[in-house]
């Protein structure tokens, strides 16, 4: 189990090379899957910020992120999936009642699958989320 707040900053660094194209960022979650499927990165100052889908990383330690080779920044889609920013979200139930904002995400960094959502009112498991959006992140009543 990873957190989200602990692969926040970390370099994303090339197998063969070993050189750093970049540090994290944040994750892209999708909510119909339950899965983190893009790593937001800096890359050099003056650079754009990209993506990688998850797909394309060789392993998520805690201290670095290792991809195959600076050729998966290629690989990118023109197109991305809209980044909802999950940390701090205000958390809602489905029948729209309040659960605090989230404080921290859990997964699991062979698959990026969500295992739970931290939040200041308490945790719930990752297979409770319907959805995050910009107003919030909603869970199933449970």
């Amino acid at each position: 189990m990873t957190l989200f707040s602990e692969i926040n900053g970390l370099p994303v660094v090339t197998l063969g090379e070993a050189a750093r194209i970049g540090v994290v960022k944040s994750l892209t979650i999708d909510a119909g899957t339950g899965r983190v499927t893009r790593l937001r990165i800096a890359r050099a100052p003056g650079r754009k910020e990209t993506s990688l889908a998850w797909d394309v990383l060789h392993a998520v330690g805690p201290d670095a992120v290792l991809v195959p080779s600076e050729t998966v920044l290629d690989a990118v889609p023109p197109e991305s999936p809209p980044h909802r920013e999950a940390l701090g979200a205000r958390v809602l139930t489905e029948n729209g009642d309040g659960r605090g904002t989230v404080r921290d995400i859990a997964f699991d960094p062979a698959d990026g699958r969500i295992e739970e959502i931290l939040t200041t009112s308490g945790s719930f498991p990752g297979d409770l989320l319907i959805g995050l959006g910009d107003y919030a992140l909603v869970v199933r009543a449970g």
